[in-house]
């Protein structure tokens, strides 16, 4: 079975999310397929978008899973954001993120103290 993901982010603040994930993701978005949806690619198959919805912003929770989780929280630190927590499991490390809205983003993967 293939596997592909096109998850949703929804935001009360379109303009000011669009800023915010260019910030985190460190990439234009893929496409726009209209003008208050914003994508990117993450990898063959796997999307994240940004949607204005009003009613349901604030509640998007998911972690985006790296080679290098240390490498890649430098470089978004470096475009200005800071993780607000980091979680730890053994060798599993989650950076987390929360946007205007409060919708958690986690940068994680394997680490190597």
């Amino acid at each position: 079975m293939a596997v592909g993901i096109f998850a949703g982010i929804p935001v009360r603040d379109y303009p000011t999310a669009l800023d915010w994930y260019r910030r985190l993701l460190g990439t234009e978005p893929a496409f726009y397929p209209n003008d208050i949806e914003a994508v990117w690619q993450l990898a063959e198959d796997r999307y994240v978008y940004i949607i204005q919805d009003l009613d349901r912003a604030g509640g998007g929770v998911g972690m985006i899973w790296v080679d290098d989780p240390l490498a890649e929280v430098a470089k978004i630190a470096e475009r200005g954001l800071e993780p607000v927590d980091v979680e730890k499991h053994g060798t599993t490390w989650k950076y987390v993120f929360h946007d205007a809205d409060g919708n958690e983003t986690g940068i994680g993967g394997n680490v190597t103290p």
